[in-house]
């Protein structure tokens, strides 16, 4: 647990440092802590925003869906996973925010 949080604050401590503008979706992987960790950030904006998240499998089956609420006056969402059971191979993460699509692929090898 110690290594997940120390990856996760190194991780959103480096998010962070981008621009405000700079829209973007970053996955981190913490092998010894068996997770995969992916982050939408986006410029804050004053209202709720409806963004839908997919986790897409290397063969293109997509494996989960979400529509989360990004509050107003944040900038980012996050969602994970555990890799044991995941197919190996490059998977997609891919952020639907409006009408603009934000993705990033990891590796599970």
């Amino acid at each position: 647990m110690k290594e997940f949080l120390v990856g996760l604050l190194i991780f959103t401590a480096t998010s962070t440092t981008m621009l405000a503008n700079d829209d973007s979706v970053d996955c981190l992987i913490l092998e010894d802590e068996n997770s995969i960790i992916c982050k939408y950030i986006q410029s804050r904006v004053n209202y709720d925003k409806k963004v839908k998240i997919k986790w897409i499998e290397p063969d293109g089956k997509i494996t989960r869906i979400k529509e989360l609420i990004i509050p107003a006056g944040h900038g980012s969402i996050y969602d994970y996973r555990y890799i044991k059971g995941r197919a190996m191979g490059t998977w997609t993460f891919q952020v639907i925010d409006e009408q603009q699509e934000f993705k990033t692929t990891f590796t599970i090898e």
